[in-house]
């Protein structure tokens, strides 16, 4: 028979755990609050603790911490109607067993506290965690149970200092976990240096990641730190590992096993002090089989690994991730947060969601460009839709009439600054779009094009759009 302490203000929740749990055969203590909580730890020596989170006066973190003190063995799950970032990672950092989100399903439960009473008797030499206050990652939301374990996940290896790769689609949120792990790890004070491998050519990216010598190359005129020693004490975020030349995958991987690495035209080898995670949205199992990428550098990363799932996959979590978007921009761009209309939550529940995350904070910024005060409709959504969809095949389509005043222009005014000329042609045309579609409003206007409200009336002022009806 088990002795388990049950910490809750709801006084019936109280009372249903103690009934049955007597029925199971344990013996059930009783508080209804975190302080009283604490000294019933003292009393008692509980086998297991089930705890609210938020109660009155003392929360469950906070004497989940003084029960701590109590009993570093101490089994806890955490129960919780707030399925946050912060109380998934900082209930899982501080050595929490787990926690469960109300409401419950009995038999669930049931499960749970076996699982952590067969843990406190076959273990009981668990090692406190630590109890720092953390800060918030910046917008990793969701309260989907898939995200649930991707906070878990990152509670367990911030503490840690080993290498994570993160796996997800582009637009997924890999950057944001990373930053999560170093804001909850032990180098949270130290600097966070990222770095796109894809985004840097390839014959930068081992200057940018190693540093280099003076006289390495042309131009180099002084020694310069790389990524690696910019990050020392802190983390170096690999993103797009799997676009990593083979010639620099070599380089990192004695950077992983020798903790060692040599600037560009330097003999010396210097110590990295520095932590490594990395992301990748490609197959990195095909692309060793394609031989682009190095078979013990993929081994060598693929120990800890943390995958993220679709937005598609999380269900519930586009609507809470919309209302933050919204409120986030709505702030940004000065203006009344509209909200939603019901026929735009289903718009939002039914879409597939190619881009993730990314593309509904893309979508929302354009809805909000359009919008007018009322709640945000379907129409507004789909016109957003349509533009991303637009702007992201654009480079793909060419309109006949473009097509024949290039040709034009080229012919009739050959070697007269034909390129210049073409440029204004097109942005006549894109900014008296984009003009017509928000009436005139040169504000919103200048929000859609993603330019400076100045910087939107020069282009006016140059291409003679001043007979439109414009507004500010």
């Amino acid at each position: 028979m088990a002795q388990i302490l049950i910490v809750d203000d709801d006084s019936q929740l109280r009372q249903s755990f103690e009934k049955l749990l007597t029925q199971e055969g344990h013996h059930v203590h009783v508080a209804s609050s975190g302080e009283a909580g604490v000294i019933a730890v003292k009393q008692s020596s509980p086998d297991l603790v089930i705890m609210d989170m938020r109660m009155p006066g003392m929360t469950g973190l906070e004497a989940y911490q003084k029960m701590r003190t109590i009993d570093p063995r101490l089994i806890v799950i955490i129960m919780t109607a707030y399925g946050t970032t912060e109380i998934a990672i900082e209930a899982t950092k501080m050595g929490a067993f787990d926690y469960i989100l109300k409401p419950f399903d009995i038999p669930e439960m049931l499960t749970l506290i076996n699982q952590a009473l067969e843990t406190a008797r076959c273990s009981k030499e668990k090692t406190t965690a630590p109890t720092a206050v953390l800060t918030k990652p910046d917008q990793l939301l969701g309260s989907s149970r898939i995200m649930q374990d991707v906070y878990k996940s990152i509670g367990r290896v911030a503490a840690t200092d080993a290498l994570v790769l993160i796996r997800g689609e582009s637009g997924t949120g890999k950057e944001l976990v990373a930053l999560a792990i170093h804001k909850y790890s032990q180098r949270h004070d130290k600097p966070f240096c990222p770095i796109n491998c894809v985004a840097i050519p390839d014959t930068l990216l081992e200057s940018e990641l190693f540093g280099y010598e003076k006289g390495a190359f042309t131009g180099a005129n002084r020694s310069k730190a790389g990524r690696i020693e910019q990050a020392s004490g802190g983390t170096l975020f690999l993103d797009e590992i799997g676009d990593m030349p083979l010639n620099i995958q070599a380089k990192i991987l004695r950077l992983l096993q020798e903790k060692q690495f040599v600037r560009l035209g330097g003999g010396t080898a210097l110590r990295a002090n520095v932590r490594i995670l990395a992301a990748t949205n490609r197959n990195l199992e095909q692309a060793v089989a394609d031989g682009v990428f190095r078979e013990d550098l993929y081994y060598r990363l693929n120990v800890v690994t943390i995958g993220l799932p679709l937005l598609r996959d999380r269900e519930g979590d586009v609507f809470e991730l919309a209302d933050h978007f919204l409120a986030c921009l709505s702030a940004e761009m000065e203006m009344t947060n509209p909200g939603l209309a019901q026929e735009a939550k289903d718009f939002l529940a039914a879409h597939d969601w190619p881009g993730n995350v990314r593309e509904l904070v893309n979508i929302i910024q354009k809805a909000l460009i359009f919008n007018r005060g009322a709640p945000i409709t379907r129409d507004e959504l789909t016109q957003a839709v349509g533009l991303s969809t637009a702007q992201s095949s654009l480079a793909d389509k060419s309109d006949e009439s473009f097509k024949s005043e290039i040709r034009r222009v080229l012919t009739q005014y050959a070697g007269e600054n034909c390129f210049e000329m073409l440029m204004d042609y097109s942005g006549r045309l894109v900014v008296g779009e984009a003009l017509a579609i928000t009436d005139g409003n040169r504000t919103r206007a200048a929000r859609l094009l993603g330019m400076s409200r100045p910087t939107l009336l020069a282009r006016i002022e140059k291409y003679g759009l001043k007979t439109h009806t414009i507004i500010s």
